[in-house]
């Protein structure tokens, strides 16, 4: 293979490594982070958490929607939601740190509002006691 072959190959791999790592990153809560996971709920973002954490579900809140993956490089400016559940209290946590999302109760998993890699102390606390 000559040289122009061979640069084409890295090309196309660095294209498609630069494509999953615009829709994933690593982040905190033991997972990764995907753009798959994040939801809107009253102008707030929540990402979800570490799977198998128990929580006891609340009240219905509303709905959240599935924000739209710019894993496109900027050239898909939709901004119509992917998808819309419903979301939930979390038991002993306000809104404003966790939510539970899902079609039912039944399937409902914990998210939580982060700052960067950051979990909030109230959604940490209940991670650890799980």
């Amino acid at each position: 293979m000559n040289w122009t072959g061979r640069s084409n190959g890295l090309l196309v791999a660095a294209a498609m490594v630069m494509s999953v790592a615009a829709c994933t990153t690593g982040g905190g809560g033991g997972g990764e982070d995907s753009c798959a996971n994040l939801y809107t709920y009253q102008d707030r973002s929540y990402l979800d958490v570490t799977p198998n954490v128990k929580f006891t579900l609340g009240d219905k809140l509303g709905v959240a929607t599935q924000a739209p993956c710019n894993d496109t490089g900027g050239q898909d400016k939709s901004e119509v939601p992917v998808a819309s559940e419903t979301a939930y209290e979390v038991d002993g946590i306000s809104p404003e740190f966790a939510i539970a999302i899902g079609d039912t109760p039944k399937t409902a998993t914990l998210f939580a509002v982060r700052s960067g890699k950051d979990i909030p102390p109230e959604v940490q606390k209940l991670i650890d006691g799980s």
